[in-house]
């Protein structure tokens, strides 16, 4: 897809507006994003968080095979509509070899711009793809000069947007990893940032399994370098990059936890090809492992339902084996 160039003339008449939907890989970039164009002057406008609203209206626009994290996201986008002049919807294709993304994120810009035809905002894009040699840096430096910025002020921006992220990020990391110290008990989350940051359909069931005394530990929320080069002695073959990513943060920390949740969304092929292959290598590890699948029709009651029978087996597993521990040292 090609970039969209600002016109000059338009540029003058007002000040020019981006919109962010806040979904997808908004959690994983939201930070970079939003200080990349705050370092070129531009406004940006975030999508309110996913309720019931956004997602029904997204539901209506997507098509029935799109998973539900899809569906939100056509929601959050047209939630944008009058609130901006270009909506930020990148192209990613893949990072290197083995280092691949869903095809969804390649697709995106041009499912986004044929459902949204009509709609009064333009899409705003930038493409990387190992195979056209455009990594990060390059995608977003040329999307800023194909808008009317120097070569010079868009590397900038890119610089310090990316300090941003990585900082931003690094935070969040650690506090997820100290978590691994605490006492009690201890479940993994193994699921997307797009799902567990998700107002809607994540915070939910981790704010449900606080409340019941879980220390929750998000998979996601790891050292990305490390968990990439661990998951290759998972699977050798594995070659989505987020999917690396949560995968290899389990095999690093699956002697400090009590159980693992693995949470996707309906119908998401990768994740059911990759939770099945955790569970089976699981069996090396023997910890407690719980599979969910959300969609549209997932009702609250069914889940809370679940994650309280999964609460109340760990809790009894973790109460044998420590009297197991007593009596050994008696």
């Amino acid at each position: 897809m090609d970039l969209i160039r600002m016109p000059k003339a338009e540029q003058s008449k007002h000040t020019v507006t981006v919109g962010i939907p806040r979904s997808l890989l908004y959690f994983r970039y939201g930070v970079l994003w939003q200080r990349f164009f705050q370092e070129l002057g531009i406004q940006t406008v975030v999508s309110a968080p996913t309720n019931l609203e956004i997602m029904n209206t997204g539901a209506r626009f997507a098509s029935s095979e799109m998973c539900l994290a899809m569906k939100i996201y056509m929601g959050h986008v047209d939630a944008l509509r009058g609130k901006c002049d270009y909506v930020l919807v990148p192209r990613i294709r893949d990072f290197g070899i083995r280092r691949v993304m869903c095809a969804n994120f390649e697709a995106l810009p041009d499912v986004v711009s044929n459902i949204f035809y009509e709609a009064p905002f333009k899409v705003l894009s930038y493409d990387i793809d190992s195979s056209k040699k455009k990594d990060e840096q390059r995608a977003m430096v040329e999307m800023a000069v194909s808008i009317g910025f120097s070569h010079g002020r868009a590397l900038k921006a890119y610089k310090q947007a990316r300090k941003a992220q990585n900082d931003a990020t690094a935070r969040k990391v650690k506090q997820n990893e100290a978590l691994y110290r605490q006492n009690g008990l201890k479940l993994a989350l193994a699921a997307h940032s797009y799902i567990l940051d998700d107002e809607y359909i994540g915070k939910p069931i981790i704010k449900y399994l606080e409340e019941n005394g879980v220390t929750v530990i998000r998979a996601d929320l790891t050292d990305r370098k490390q968990a990439m080069k661990v998951s290759e002695k998972v699977s050798p073959t594995l070659k989505w990059e987020l999917s690396r990513e949560i995968v290899g943060s389990l095999a690093m920390h699956h002697e400090e936890i009590d159980g693992a949740i693995l949470l996707s969304v309906y119908p998401c092929a990768l994740d059911s090809m990759v939770d099945d292959m955790l569970i089976r290598k699981n069996r090396m590890a023997h910890i407690p492992v719980l599979q969910m699948t959300l969609d549209a029709q997932t009702g609250t009651a069914g889940v809370e339902t679940r994650l309280e029978s999964f609460i109340d087996i760990l809790k009894m597993r973790k109460e044998v084996e420590t009297g197991n521990g007593r009596e050994n040292e008696a």
